[in-house]
């Protein structure tokens, strides 16, 4: 039911409170956000602690998580991990922002890098996608100005990987994921050992007692309070907090 309240402009609209998750699409699975709507607007962003799994495994993680055990694994392993990491993130994004044929040429190419495709394999159909995506002005005209923060604010809340790089918008987050993908899938072949301390994983910097998608899922209220509701995907979607990392340890988003 809706309520009157007084909106950021001190007008009285009525005021309805709207779950966002756990079951949208292409939305992270079990990431809850109680939102205060005004109009279109969102008034207040609240996140839900999504329950502990118990388990030990994050699957994006997993090469971090071996070499974080003890177990040799090479940099070309993480670096595979990792582009095929973000080219999940990146059909994600393509897909609520409704350009479904690219979100296809991106899930391929995940697909073809987990099942071992070699650089000569997969860097031309990479290349591609990140010069068609890249330079969209359709696709930039849309999310411009959606979501900013910038490399200072992102660090300041903990934020490393990807989204504290950009600097910037959703249009600065995706490119990114491109220019890394580029990079990573150049690195396949790359035979030095991976140090998980230094080398980031998919989202950031790794840390086994708190994963880097704890601090993304943490800044997201702030840049939905304010959004249209038509923007919140698009913020959620650019940052991508990963689901298995909320629930990886109990100290997940409860413990902050």
């Amino acid at each position: 039911m809706a309520e009157p309240g007084e909106d950021r402009d001190g007008l009285t609209l009525d005021r309805l409170r709207v779950p966002l998750g756990p079951f949208l699409a292409d939305w992270p699975t079990g990431l809850v956000i109680r939102v205060v709507l005004q109009g279109d607007v969102i008034q207040q962003a609240d996140l839900d602690a999504p329950p502990s799994s118990g388990s030990a495994d994050a699957f994006w993680a997993r090469p971090w998580l071996r070499a974080a055990s003890g177990e040799v694994v090479y940099a070309g392993e993480a670096a595979r991990w990792r582009a095929a990491a973000h080219l999940d993130s990146l059909g994600r994004l393509l897909s609520v922002v409704g350009w479904p044929a690219q979100a296809v040429k991106a899930r391929r190419l995940r697909d073809d890098l987990l099942d071992e495709a070699q650089t000569k394999e997969v860097l031309p159909r990479v290349e591609r996608l990140a010069r068609r995506v890249g330079r969209s002005r359709t696709l930039y005209w849309l999310s411009r100005g959606i979501g900013p923060v910038s490399t200072a604010d992102a660090r300041a809340a903990g934020v490393t990987g990807p989204a504290a790089r950009a600097g910037g918008d959703v249009p600065a987050r995706y490119r990114q994921w491109l220019t890394d993908v580029v990079r990573d899938v150049l690195r396949l072949d790359d035979t030095a050992r991976l140090d998980p301390a230094v080398q980031e994983s998919p989202r950031g910097r790794w840390d086994a007692v708190r994963p880097p998608s704890v601090d993304l899922a943490r800044l997201l209220p702030r840049l939905l309070e304010g959004a249209e509701l038509s923007a919140a995907r698009l913020i959620v979607a650019s940052l991508d907090p990963d689901p298995d990392e909320l629930t990886l340890t109990e100290q997940g988003l409860a413990r902050g």
